[in-house]
């Protein structure tokens, strides 16, 4: 049983993954149902015991990467060694790597924007966005944000920012990568709510941390 049980999970997991790499090359409208199976190697029958549609598979999709935005944002929330914006910096860092290297991260984002795909629901950009909050008003409450901060509005900034950094890599190929992108918006949006003692700590050491591509590797 708990062989079967493994190979129903491997298959899953399989089909999951062909089918982000077919949707993020292809579209939600344009996916097609015979090149996940290709892809997954996976029989059809396989295929519609776990999935109904094309539907429940981008929705499989959707899920598989929130749980690894999940995932991401829980590493960082445990560096207690780490002040609130050095923790939304290793969040920051380790999203851009995943879009840059995680196809079922990749493929959520090329989803949530598809307009052939109209129910979805921005899991993973609600996720970072209750990041960002919660850790602005730690960053308030330790003195790293001026006490006069606008907490919604910075959130609201920095989010909105990161964004549409990704649109734009993904319209101008060239220039700094999505790390680099991602670092700056940081930058440019704390500075001009941070303490001067931030400021000064921030010049003298700069960023304390940042992610790592091994701790990534993850099952579908």
């Amino acid at each position: 049983m708990a062989r079967q049980q493994e190979r129903a999970r491997r298959t899953r997991a399989a089909i999951i993954r062909s089918a982000a790499v077919e949707f993020g090359k292809s579209g939600y409208a344009a996916a097609s149902l015979n090149r996940i199976l290709e892809g997954s190697r996976a029989t059809k029958g396989a295929m519609y015991f776990h999935f109904d549609s094309k539907e429940d598979l981008a929705r499989a999709v959707l899920e598989s990467a929130v749980e690894r935005y999940g995932r991401t944002i829980d590493r960082w929330l445990i560096r207690v060694e780490l002040g609130p914006l050095d923790i939304l910096h290793g969040i920051f860092d380790e999203v851009a790597l995943r879009l840059e290297h995680d196809i079922i991260v990749q493929a959520e984002f090329r989803l949530v924007i598809d307009p052939g795909f109209g129910q979805q629901d921005g899991g993973g950009c609600r996720m970072l966005y209750s990041a960002i909050r919660s850790l602005a008003v730690g960053a308030v409450d330790q003195g790293q944000l001026r006490p006069d901060t606008d907490l919604d509005r910075f959130t609201r900034t920095l989010a909105g920012a990161i964004i549409g950094q990704r649109y734009i890599v993904d319209a101008h190929r060239g220039g700094p990568d999505l790390r680099t992108r991602f670092r700056e918006v940081l930058e440019v949006v704390v500075q001009a709510s941070c303490t001067t003692e931030w400021v000064a700590k921030f010049h003298e050491h700069g960023w304390r941390a940042q992610a790592q591509l091994e701790e990534l590797a993850s099952p579908a």
